[in-house]
């Protein structure tokens, strides 16, 4: 099995440290790949940036996606997650859909524990989107600049566990979803110290994806999935050209 992971954010750093924890998930057999974005921010905070890294890891997908059997968009948030699913004839799973359905599966409510203040909203709209919002016990987040985005788990350890604990004793949280690719891995090194589940995304994608190919569905032709029809366009890239003009469909 061949999983691809495509950070829609340009941080390479932030893309070791997906690789790092995706290995660790990954079954025996499964080989992992990780490509980032090569246009955009260094990580996604808004509507905005998520519109940008959506359109990056289209374009990676299209370009990579015959020699994978699933794609995990690897954002919190999902950036361009609904867009691919209807183009590709693979699985695409994303973090913040499999962080939630993992929680939903151990817990009753969630607490969201993620990188910044700014975020909170488009994360919310995110767990709306997927339907959740009235299991959402609350979203918790850092509050300070952060210096470097590969250091956020070293430089605000403590307070990321605060914010956790706070999430359980004051929110009622059943469960804990440590949100962002900047934080993947941090879910494994903490869950010790935190008094209910703590759940990571790129595990819970990685794992969700193994799963989906293990299943083999058959790609959607018809309803809501089914693929873009065939249009005129301008200005793509050769490889999101070809997969608008659907050459790889029956």
């Amino acid at each position: 099995m061949k999983l691809l992971l495509i950070n829609p954010n340009t941080s390479q750093s932030v893309s070791d440290l997906i690789e790092a924890e995706a290995r660790r998930a990954a079954a025996p057999g499964t080989e992992v790949r990780v490509l980032t974005a090569p246009l955009g921010v260094a990580y996604i905070e808004t509507r905005f940036e998520a519109l940008i890294g959506a359109y990056a890891a289209a374009t990676l997908a299209a370009e990579h996606w015959r020699e994978h059997d699933a794609i995990v968009v690897a954002a919190f948030g999902d950036p361009g997650l609904a867009g691919l699913r209807e183009a590709l004839d693979i699985p695409v799973v994303g973090l913040t859909e499999a962080a939630l359905m993992s929680a939903c599966m151990l817990g009753q409510r969630f607490s969201i524990i993620a990188i910044s203040a700014r975020i909170q909203a488009w994360y919310r709209e995110t767990v709306q989107a997927n339907g959740l919002l009235d299991r959402l016990a609350s979203i918790r987040s850092l509050d300070q600049p952060l210096r470097d985005i590969a250091t956020v788990q070293e430089d605000h350890a403590e307070r990321l566990q605060a914010l956790c604990r706070s999430a359980v004793e004051d929110d009622g949280a059943d469960v804990i979803i440590i949100a962002g690719a900047p934080l993947a891995g941090l879910a494994r090194t903490i869950r010790q110290r935190i008094p209910v589940p703590v759940v990571d995304g790129v595990s819970s994608a990685v794992n969700h994806a193994q799963s989906l190919v293990s299943l083999a569905p058959v790609p959607a032709r018809r309803g809501s999935f089914a693929p873009p029809p065939v249009k005129p366009n301008q200005g793509l890239s050769e490889a999101l050209a070809r997969l608008l003009a659907g050459s790889h469909r029956p």
